[in-house]
């Protein structure tokens, strides 16, 4: 029988706003990690200061952002209005107040509404605000939300702004590292995305005169079937081009926030993309035809953006739809009217994906009705119950296995309800080079796309997350090099949507009979073998090793997985052609090496 518990006004617990953002920082910034994924809590903390200062440049104030990080602390400096200050403590600690509720103030505002740098405040051990009006500053220290001390007083020589640094708090997010790459990647967007603003890094300049015609032209390199096609209006911006790759890759943006998943203004964008072309050509092409091998990036600035999710990864307004379908149809016609040879290459381009759709049906079809044939059910998985569309299906995932070994353990410990698994039954084919068509004749590699859903599309994706989980040794490593080779070639639209992980395994067990440490490095083997007395030290080979009751923790709340990320998309085929394409006396140079 359960033990009572008195349930009285003792019970109750009201948290000031802080301890609340403290207590529950998953509600506030997603997920926490360790600096590894771009997603993870620190950059979120970061670009929440950012993204005030980058408001201040919307409304047309200050043109030049300086940002600083040694180590774990991070400086903010912008010269906008700053602060008034007689609100600064108000501003970066009560939630709900900020002028971005005032549309006079901010119109198109990209932060977290009134609690972006409240999270940053009460999740930094270390937090420092400083704002310059009228000559004046005024100047507020917290630690963990916390006020410790304030000061004011004139600052002639100044130039007005704000001034924030913060150093994220050990006890919320343990022990981390700033992935200065993933902080790069972040700069261009801000600076892609507002042209005319000069994000200072570290001493490095970040700037754009093109906009998102620049964004788009550093992703797709020199080679783009034609000239990039580049609107802007004053709430729309958007560029296009049309590449060798297969696919449809597109970056789409909400007041500067990237929307991984995409939504309405996405969704618009393209079906205004295929009436403009359909209207110029005087033809109804299918959108398939028209949008394969599509590079696209579209930003649009919205009053009252609604998200799908705290994250802000979709879109969800709907009324926006009519007026991004009539801009982007205006403009792609205005486009090809005045560019002769980017209409002819485009119409080239929509024929020959016609010509090789119909032929790709075929084999499709070969591939069906041979995988119908074999099995009713697709053989090597174990579906779970909660896909994509479905009520929990963004928290579905489907791990991709070597051997029936490794998801052996796997299966019995999984959740049912959102985590699907299947089984390699050995290495798959590397792809790379390849025609599209050769994947529907391999199959192995279709049953692993009918279980994705993407068999014919990925619009039928059924997972949120594509989870690689090999053995942490050669083999497994050059299985996860097929896999993402097969993803990039072929469906690199999921990698840059944030859908491929890898899934990280301890590699070493420390125990003895008070403790059991799990270690996913050397370094972290040899600081347990040091603390436990007497320790027995276990390496784990394979998954097929860890026993299911061990790997149900690997795979719970405390699952760890690696991002599948690429900084740019001109980069991809020649990282492919080195590490899997035809050896070469560089890539074997390279081996030797490295060879350990």
């Amino acid at each position: 029988m359960a033990k009572k518990h008195n349930y009285d006004e003792s019970k109750v617990k009201t948290l000031s706003s802080l301890e609340h953002i403290r207590l529950r920082s998953g509600m506030y910034i997603g997920r926490l990690g360790d600096g590894s994924n771009i997603d993870d809590g620190v950059y979120i903390l970061l670009k929440e200061v950012i993204d005030n200062s980058v408001d201040e440049f919307i409304m047309g104030h200050g043109t030049k952002i300086h940002i600083s990080i040694d180590g774990k602390l991070v400086k903010v400096r912008d010269y906008g209005r700053g602060i008034p200050l007689g609100k600064v403590i108000d501003c970066v600690s009560i939630i709900n107040t900020g002028a971005k509720y005032n549309d006079d103030v901010f119109q198109f505002s990209v932060g977290l509404n009134g609690v972006g740098t409240k999270a940053v405040n009460a999740l930094s051990k270390h937090f420092r605000v400083v704002s310059v009006r009228d000559g004046k500053y005024f100047e507020a220290v917290f630690s963990k939300g916390k006020l410790k001390n304030k000061a004011e007083g004139t600052a002639s020589k100044d130039k007005a702004g704000t001034y924030v640094e913060f150093e994220p708090d050990p006890e919320i997010f343990g022990e981390f590292t700033f992935n200065m790459e993933y902080i790069d990647q972040r700069m261009w967007n801000y600076a892609y995305l507002n042209s005319g603003l000069t994000m200072v890094f570290n001493k490095q300049e970040y700037q754009s005169q093109r906009g998102l015609y620049d964004l788009l032209e550093s992703e797709v390199g020199d080679e783009p079937v034609y000239d990039i096609s580049y609107y802007k209006g004053d709430h729309i911006e958007f560029a296009f081009t049309h590449t060798q790759a297969y696919g449809e890759t597109y970056f789409s943006f909400v007041n500067g926030q990237f929307t991984s998943d995409g939504g309405t203004h996405l969704s618009a964008f393209r079906e205004g993309l295929l009436k403009g072309v359909n209207e110029f050509y005087q033809k109804s092409y299918s959108g398939i035809d028209v949008r394969e091998g599509i590079a696209g990036v579209i930003s649009v600035k919205l009053k009252s953006p609604v998200f799908e999710s705290q994250t802000k990864n979709k879109l969800g307004n709907t009324e926006i739809r009519s007026w991004i379908i009539n801009d982007t149809k205006a403009a792609v016609v205005d486009f090809l009217h005045k560019n002769n040879l980017a209409a002819k290459k485009l119409e080239e381009k929509i024929a020959n994906n016609e010509k090789l759709r119909k032929e790709l049906n075929v084999v499709r079809k070969e591939a069906k009705d041979a995988a119908k044939k074999i099995a009713l059910k697709i053989p090597n998985l174990k579906d779970c119950k909660d896909h994509l569309g479905d009520k929990n299906g963004e928290y579905s995932m489907i791990f991709i296995t070597e051997g029936q070994s490794a998801s052996g353990s796997m299966v019995s410990c999984r959740d049912v309800y959102t985590q699907a698994i299947f089984s390699l039954k050995g290495k798959p084919q590397n792809m790379f080079d390849r025609r599209q068509a050769e994947i529907y004749k391999n199959a192995e590699l279709y049953n692993m796309m009918m279980a994705l859903g993407i068999e014919n599309d990925i619009e039928g994706l059924r997972y949120a997350k594509i989870v690689i989980a090999t053995d942490a040794d050669n083999d497994g490593f050059h299985i996860r090099n097929l896999l993402m080779t097969f993803f990039l070639n072929f469906f690199e639209e999921l990698v840059v949507a944030q859908r491929v992980y890898i899934l990280e395994t301890p590699l070493f067990r420390v125990r003895n009979k008070k403790e059991t440490v799990y270690c996913y490095s050397e370094k972290e083997r040899d600081e347990a073998t040091q603390r436990l007395a007497n320790p027995e030290v276990t390496r784990f080979k394979g998954l097929g090793e860890i026993s299911p009751n061990e790997f149900g923790q690997f795979i719970g709340d405390n699952i760890r997985l690696v991002n599948v990320n690429i900084k740019t998309m001109k980069e991809v085929p020649g990282i492919l052609e080195f590490y899997m394409g035809k050896n070469t006396p560089e890539r074997r140079e390279y081996i030797m090496e490295n060879l350990i």
